[in-house]
């Protein structure tokens, strides 16, 4: 690995992807919309087909067939046009399914993004230089191993259907002329089947290679990977910008519960509770509010400008935010523990001077940083 970045041997980010995405490179593959295409086309003739047969028949009958007043009044145009009225429909049925499942297909395969840029001429598409390129460089010679591949692959098909129906379509001229285009169709619907599954497993071998293709373009140098991550995380100040708004708007929802309340206890750096205990509202301490990270830090620095009176004591913190919710009293095991700190903020408020109390939280109240229990947490 090249340390100075030049080498590009890491993987695409999510962002490279999505830039590369919204200047049209994503995956394409001319192979999924033949194959969708043909697909779609052989099973609109399979079941709709009837409907085709029949029109171009009642269209060819009305043409063959004369009376007096056709000869007297003969408009060649007239007829023609009755004729395309005819048998447009199902045409243009069959035309709108196959461009459908093209279009399909290909907004499906490049994550459904839709980019009209990429029907604007580009200079790169009618230059010989660059046509030369294409035709000899990598991609040349890949797209010329898929052409003999496939061509092979359809030759094989063709070649297995002649042989399995080659008997049948020898015997069709001894038949009735309605059996043998039933039979003439069933045969071509046949073949063109055959020929959309081969298109099939073409455009399925296909997918692979153009994810490796696209995946191998899009690939990082170290430098290009160290100047995306700093433009996705910004400066240092407009991140403190935004740690202090974040801050802001956590002290606009706290300003009443830490005016009320009559003490914090912190972790001392992760969480923040603050307590209120009044007989008057609940038999036990109630949570007034409770925080971590930047809620946490605005508690303190509420707590500090209203002068009430902020504890380390770590363990209870974290048992007290794990197993209580705001305006909820808390746990009957921490009944002893809390009291034991109220009793010193008290005598405080009293102006009496006492060492900070010892207090015990239960084994299984105790919860690690990350709000696992963790019995041996102290």
């Amino acid at each position: 690995m090249s340390e100075g970045g030049g080498e590009k041997t890491f993987a695409p980010t999510e962002k490279r992807k999505r830039d590369a995405a919204r200047q049209g490179d994503v995956l394409r593959s001319r192979e999924l919309a033949t194959a969708a295409a043909m697909l779609v086309g052989v099973a609109w003739l399979k079941l709709a087909g009837p409907w085709m047969l029949e029109e171009v028949a009642g269209t060819l009958e009305r043409g063959f067939t004369f009376d007096r007043g056709d000869l007297a009044d003969f408009a060649p145009g007239r007829a023609l046009l009755t004729a395309l009225i005819a048998v447009m429909p199902p045409l243009l049925v069959l035309g709108a399914a196959v461009g459908g499942a093209s279009i399909v297909s290909q907004l499906g395969f490049g994550e459904g993004r839709w980019l009209g840029s990429n029907l604007a001429p580009k200079a790169s598409r009618i230059n010989p230089l660059s046509g030369l390129k294409r035709m000899f460089g990598v991609q040349g010679l890949v797209e010329l191993a898929k052409s003999l591949a496939k061509a092979a692959l359809m030759g094989t098909v063709a070649w297995a259907w002649t042989r399995s129906h080659l008997t049948g379509l020898i015997d069709l001229g001894r038949a009735p002329l309605p059996r043998q285009l039933a039979a003439g169709w069933d045969a071509i619907t046949s073949l063109l089947l055959a020929l959309s599954i081969g298109l099939a497993i073409i455009a399925a071998i296909d997918f692979p290679v153009q994810w490796v293709r696209r995946f191998l373009r899009l690939r990082m140098s170290q430098q290009e990977v160290r100047d995306e991550h700093k433009e996705s995380e910004g400066s240092p100040e407009r991140k403190a910008a935004i740690r202090q708004r974040q801050r802001q708007l956590a002290m606009g929802g706290l300003q009443r519960a830490m005016r009320e309340a009559q003490f914090v206890i912190t972790n001392p750096t992760h969480y923040s509770v603050a307590l209120l205990y009044d007989p008057g509202r609940a038999g036990a301490p109630v949570v007034l509010a409770k925080g971590r990270g930047e809620k946490a830090l605005a508690m303190r620095e509420l707590a500090r400008e209203l002068d009430v009176p902020l504890l380390e004591y770590p363990a209870l913190a974290r048992s007290v935010y794990f197993t209580t919710r705001e305006n909820q009293v808390i746990r009957e095991e921490l009944y002893a523990a809390v009291a034991g700190v109220l009793g010193f903020v008290m005598a405080l408020k009293r102006g009496e001077q006492r060492p900070l109390p010892q207090i015990h939280v239960p084994l299984e109240l105790r919860f690690d940083p990350e709000g696992r229990p963790d019995a041996a947490a102290a």
